[in-house]
């Protein structure tokens, strides 16, 4: 009884730091440690709650036009102004949180289950296939993202589920090559080749071991890729490729509104700042997340 008395008075003896802490709680405070990355967390929170209370807060549709009031100056009863046609550039804005994330959280979903499946396969099994899928990438690659959106746009037709699809297919090579370089370098693994010997199946191999050791750098590259889709996904709808009016697109209402930019420049700076906020929210949220997910910035 008194050894086991000592042993545990030792075990409540031992440094908290030095108790075990569970991995996700680890992260979790090593990412509240970043300042940066928790204003990050914050402006994506806001925005995510943003689009999804926009029909109670969002005081007239998204649609209503009144050819009396367009151009109107932000006041108190229109807070952003109003558009050419009269419509409320607040209710706008609001409404367009909810197509850019919906575009920028479904575009790179696409990407991250297709690019992934590839470069597993490509860095797995090596050789011709390998070489094949390597190649494709590569071909891609050589494109500027933007340009090999807009050739896929005009195959489509402009729209913005074919936006959608085009911000899916540029973003492929980028998970593709990386989950393929992590993999070449599990593979070679001591518990890889013990799986290997006692005749485990590829397929058990490929989801239980390598998956879950190949997937922290697919996170952080989603999070900082979601922020470029919504730049993409903007970029095509300025140039009228994306979504069509009366969507209430953020790219698409600066399009809409850059002849009246000494005019009313109000029209094209809501826009504006909704899509550089997003995008610097994503772009913090991730460098956090790399930060605490990648071993070699780990001190």
């Amino acid at each position: 009884m008194a050894e086991l008395a000592k042993n545990t008075a030792d075990i409540h003896s031992i440094p908290a730091e030095e108790k075990l802490i569970p991995p996700w709680k680890e992260a979790w405070l090593s990412f509240c440690k970043n300042r940066l990355a928790l204003i990050g967390l914050g402006i994506v929170i806001f925005f995510i709650v943003l689009a999804i209370i926009a029909p109670a807060i969002a005081p007239y549709s998204f649609k209503e036009q009144d050819l009396t009031k367009r151009l109107l100056a932000p006041s108190s009863e229109h807070w952003f102004g109003t558009d050419d046609f009269g419509r409320d550039i607040f209710s706008r804005v609001v409404y367009g949180a909810r197509i850019s994330l919906w575009v920028g959280f479904f575009s790179v979903l696409g990407s991250v289950v297709l690019g992934t499946a590839l470069g597993i396969i490509a860095g797995y099994y090596g050789r011709w296939v390998d070489a094949i899928i390597s190649r494709i990438f590569d071909i891609m690659l050589a494109f500027p993202s933007i340009l090999l959106a807009i050739a896929v746009v005009a195959i489509l037709g402009p729209s913005l589920q074919n936006a959608l699809i085009a911000i899916a297919v540029i973003n492929i090579p980028n998970f593709g090559r990386l989950v393929r370089s992590k993999v070449l370098s599990v593979k070679q693994e001591e518990y890889i080749m013990a799986a290997r010997a006692v005749g485990m199946k590829d397929s058990r191999i490929l989801f239980r071991h390598i998956l879950p050791n190949s997937i922290s750098p697919v996170i952080v590259q989603a999070t900082l890729a979601i922020a470029t889709a919504i730049i993409e996904a903007a970029a095509l709808g300025f140039l009228g490729m994306g979504a069509q009016a009366p969507t209430p697109e953020w790219g698409k209402m600066l399009s809409d509104s850059k002849q009246y930019l000494m005019q009313a420049p109000w029209t094209l700076f809501f826009p504006g700042m909704a899509i550089m906020l997003t995008v610097l929210g994503f772009n913090l949220m991730g460098d956090g997340l790399r930060d605490v997910l990648d071993p070699k910035m780990k001190q």
